[in-house]
């Protein structure tokens, strides 16, 4: 403040012509006496001292006047430089005064006019919500639209508050106190009306499922097939050897199907081959008849080499292979319940048929949660108790209840993708705009990542999950760490390292998610789906990846 009146002085005496005429160097008896001169006199440094030792140095007739205004800045730039000013100025502002100046000059009044009603605006969307919930089988889409308007309000309310935050001040959240899990909810099953048959098989008719297709994934699905064909003819079901096929019993609870069904209705290859009758008489298992579901490409989709495999485990054969009908894997046709019971019964005690993976019979049964069959669990088919158990435990210590699950297929997927019209394989770019999409939707702090993928498209992926501003963590199983303990189970169990385990976890840590994002054409993804579905944990935010869109980019074909 004392500099700034100073300078003001200073200014006021250099601006005015009558003393700039003054600032002409004449003689001191040729300047007129004034009361201005007068005051000027005052001043309590000895001016006439300083214009006579100028006038002997240097040989200049200077005025008073010209002294004062040549001379005055220079000494009260030097009292300000050596006079500390903190003692005469001693009112303490308080610390708030600065925080609330600075604020202010951060931000605009329109800023923060527009903040204030888009608070208002989410209030009221909010109460409109919450007047709809009873009548949420009429008004869905109009939720989801409120949903939405909600959503792009607060992506508005941060966007314009990022300028006026302080460390990790962050919006408010009270708003999320008016709905739980965002817009996403359980899918209603709609269980009233299920169709399904009893499985009452004949205790000494047997059915060999022979499963060839594809992975793990594959085999489960054709499993369930199977049980659907077993009951349909009444026999017990025998579970493929882990010689021939996948080693089951590490996988799923083979013994929980029988508890289900009240009664005996699969049976390991090992159990079979101690009660068999054939065996104690010929030291083999017979299976009296091979029967063919698809007869092209190449009858049963069984090869010579898997022939070897069955007879290298004591198994004959009699007859041939035949078919009962002209079906072709690339284009299977509709078939009924009842077209399967004319066509495969057979009073024989052992058959097998196969491959029934592509097997097209009464799909809206198959699609039922639960399945087709009556039972009292809520599926037949599902990860055995130390899996189960092991993905709980992850999900305590990783993830917590509200989480995204997300299914990147990747390795071998791009050629498999291109060869459809339209493609399924997306740039990781327009992968990562759909996910976050979904993210803001259902307002999930983390999501598990069941991938092949690289770490190169991994990484990428994870740089370009950001959602207002915070990084949305993909979580990943790590190795086995001795300082963990949730997949001790599994160490304990031998079940530790063997990949068909590890993706039965995959699968059931992804099928407890609150949503579950997949990919298009994967069997690893549609028995996640089906989990989800006989888990009731299916959602209505449940989708394929990038499920409306088209890849942006697409690759010219070999």
């Amino acid at each position: 403040m004392v500099k700034d009146s100073s300078s003001t002085s200073s200014s006021s005496l250099s601006s005015s012509p009558d003393e700039e005429s003054d600032l002409h160097f004449r003689s001191n008896d040729e300047t007129p006496r004034s009361s201005t001169d007068s005051a000027e006199q005052r001043p309590t440094f000895a001016v006439d001292c300083l214009r006579s030792r100028l006038r002997r140095s240097f040989k200049l007739n200077l005025t008073k006047k010209q002294s004062i205004v040549i001379f005055l800045p220079i000494v009260i730039i030097i009292v300000y430089l050596s006079t500390d000013f903190s003692n005469y100025f001693s009112v303490k502002v308080p610390d708030s005064v600065f925080r609330s100046n600075t604020f202010t000059g951060r931000a605009h009044e329109s800023d923060l006019q527009a903040l204030y009603l888009l608070r208002k605006q989410e209030i009221d969307l909010f109460s409109i919500w919450n007047h709809t919930l009873s009548n949420l089988s009429t008004i869905e889409d109009v939720k989801s639209a409120v949903f939405r308007q909600i959503s792009l309000n607060r992506q508005i309310q941060n966007a314009i508050l990022s300028p006026h935050k302080t460390g990790n001040v962050e919006i408010g959240e009270s708003s999320d106190s008016y709905f739980a899990g965002g817009s996403c909810r359980k899918v209603d099953q709609k269980l009233n009306g299920k169709k399904t048959i009893q499985w009452k098989p004949r205790p000494d008719k047997f059915l060999f499922a022979i499963c060839l297709s594809g992975q793990m994934s594959n085999h489960l699905i054709c499993l369930e097939k199977h049980m659907f064909f077993a009951a349909l003819l009444k026999r017990v079901l025998v579970i493929p050897s882990h010689r021939f096929d996948y080693h089951y019993s590490r996988i799923i609870d083979i013994d929980r199907i029988n508890t289900c069904l009240g009664r005996t209705v699969v049976v390991s290859f090992e159990e079979f081959w101690k009660k068999d009758k054939n065996r104690k008489k010929h030291h083999h298992v017979h299976i009296n008849r091979f029967i063919c579901y698809f007869s092209k490409p190449e009858p049963c989709y069984v090869d010579k080499e898997h022939i070897t495999k069955l007879k290298a485990l004591g198994i004959t054969i009699g007859g041939k292979l035949d078919t009962p009908w002209e079906e072709d894997i690339a284009r299977p046709s509709n078939k009924t319940a009842e077209e399967v019971e004319t066509n495969f019964r057979s009073d024989d005690d052992v058959i097998a048929i196969g491959d029934v993976f592509y097997a097209n019979v009464e799909r809206e049964w198959m699609m039922q949660p639960g399945g087709p069959i009556a039972h009292k669990c809520t599926t037949l088919i599902e990860p055995n108790r130390l899996i189960l158990l092991t993905a709980q435990r992850f999900i305590q210590t990783f993830l917590g209840k509200n989480y995204i699950a997300l299914h990147f297929r990747r390795h071998g997927f791009l050629k498999f993708c291109n060869a459809k019209n339209p493609s399924c394989f997306y740039p990781i770019p327009q992968a990562a705009n759909c996910i976050t999409r979904l993210i803001e939707k259902v307002e999930a702090p983390v999501i598990y990542l069941s991938t092949d993928a690289a770490e190169s498209e991994t990484g990428l992926l994870q740089s370009l999950l950001i959602l207002n501003g915070r990084s949305i963590p993909l979580v990943k199983r790590p190795a086995r760490d001795s300082a963990e303990k949730w997949d001790a189970l599994l160490y304990r169990h031998g079940l530790e390292g063997d990949s068909q385990v590890e993706a039965m976890l995959d699968k059931t840590i992804s099928a407890m998610s609150s949503v579950f994002i997949g990919a298009s054409g994967s069997t690893f993804t549609e028995d996640i789906l089906r989990l989800r579905k006989d888990w009731r944990t299916a959602s209505d935010c449940d989708e394929y990846l990038c499920a409306n869109e088209q890849p942006n980019f697409v690759a010219d074909h070999e």
